[in-house]
C-alpha cells in the first residue's frame, strides 16, 4: 500500500506586494512624492552657489529667525496652558464643558485667513483687546511680531490638547491616592507622579504645534505687517519670491522649509516611540 504525500508548493522567489500596498505607494507617489521631488529638483538646479546665497540672504535668515523662533515661543506657551485646559477637560467638571470642549478643535475647521482676520481686527487699536492693551500698556498687537505670535498660539494650540487629553484619562488615579497616603500633598503629586508620565505626550504636542506655527500663512498674513526684518515669516517670503517670479529663490526657501520638516517630522516620531517605551517601563514596574 503506497501513501500519497502533498505535493509542496513552490514559493517564487520575488513576491509582488499586497493590492493595497501598491495602492498605497502609487497614491503617495503622485500626491506626495513627486511634487516634493520636482520641488528638491528644482532648487538643485540652480546650483550649489545660487542654492547657498539663496537660502542664506539677510532677508532669508532673518526670517528664519522669526519664523522658528516665534513659533518656539508659541508652543511653549501651549505647552503650558495646553496642559491646564486637558486637565480641567479631564478631572474638572463645570457649565458649558462640552461646548468648551468642542471649541478647542475651532482652529482646525476654521478657515485660516478667516482666523487671520478675526485677529487683526480684536487685535487692532480700535479692537476689543487691542485697544485695551494699546491703552493701557502701549502695546500693539496687529501688524507686529506679537500679532503674528498670538497667531501661531490660536493654531497650534489644540495638538497640545488633544495629545494630552488621552494620556491624562489612561492614568491610574491609585497612584496619586498611594502619593497622598505617603503624605505628598497635591502640588508634588502633580510634579512628581502626574507630570512625569504625562511629559512625553507634551512634548509630542509641542513639537506638533511648532512645526504646524513655521509653517502657517493664512492667518499669519493677515496680521502681521510683513515688513521684511520685522514679522515677514518664511511662508510669507516664499509667495513674495512667486510674485516676483523669482521662482528659483522661492524654490530654495521651500526647499530649506521641508528639510526642516523632514527633520521635525523624526523628531516627533522619536519622542512618540520615547513616550510609549516609557509609559511601559513606568507600567511594568
Amino acid at each position: 500500500m503506497t501513501v500519497s504525500l502533498p505535493r509542496l508548493r513552490r514559493l517564487p522567489l520575488f513576491r509582488l506586494p499586497s493590492w493595497p500596498w501598491r495602492i498605497t505607494w502609487l497614491y503617495l507617489s503622485l500626491v506626495l512624492f513627486l511634487p516634493l521631488g520636482g520641488m528638491l529638483i528644482k532648487a538643485v538646479g540652480v546650483g550649489w552657489d545660487g542654492f547657498w546665497d539663496a537660502a542664506t540672504s539677510p532677508e532669508a535668515v532673518a526670517s528664519y529667525k522669526i519664523s522658528f523662533g516665534l513659533s518656539l515661543v508659541a508652543s511653549l506657551i501651549n505647552g503650558v496652558f495646553g496642559v491646564v485646559i486637558a486637565w480641567a477637560l479631564i478631572r474638572c467638571r463645570f457649565p458649558g464643558q462640552k461646548l468648551l470642549d468642542s471649541l478647542i478643535d475651532l482652529p482646525f475647521a476654521l478657515p485660516t485667513a478667516v482666523a487671520g482676520l478675526t485677529l487683526s481686527y480684536v487685535y487692532s487699536e480700535d479692537g476689543w483687546l487691542g485697544k485695551p492693551l494699546y491703552d493701557w500698556f502701549g502695546l500693539q498687537v496687529s501688524f507686529t511680531a506679537t500679532g503674528v505670535a498670538i497667531a501661531m498660539v490660536f493654531i497650534s494650540l489644540p495638538f497640545v490638547v488633544r495629545t494630552v487629553e488621552p494620556v491624562l484619562r489612561s492614568l491610574e488615579k491609585e497612584q496619586e491616592e498611594a502619593s497622598w497616603c505617603l503624605g505628598a500633598n497635591q502640588r508634588q503629586t502633580f510634579f512628581l507622579v502626574v507630570l512625569p508620565q504625562l511629559f512625553p505626550a507634551i512634548l509630542s504636542g509641542v513639537a506638533q504645534g511648532f512645526s504646524r506655527a513655521v509653517g502657517e500663512y493664512g492667518s499669519v498674513v493677515m496680521i502681521s505687517s510683513n515688513v521684511p526684518f520685522k514679522d515677514l515669516i518664511t511662508p510669507t517670503l516664499i509667495v513674495q519670491k512667486l510674485e516676483e517670479y523669482d521662482f528659483g529663490g522661492a524654490t530654495v526657501i521651500g526647499a530649506v522649509m521641508l528639510i526642516f520638516s523632514l527633520f521635525s517630522l523624526l523628531v516627533i516620531n522619536a519622542i512618540q516611540v520615547w513616550g510609549q517605551r516609557y509609559q511601559g517601563n513606568a507600567s511594568n514596574a
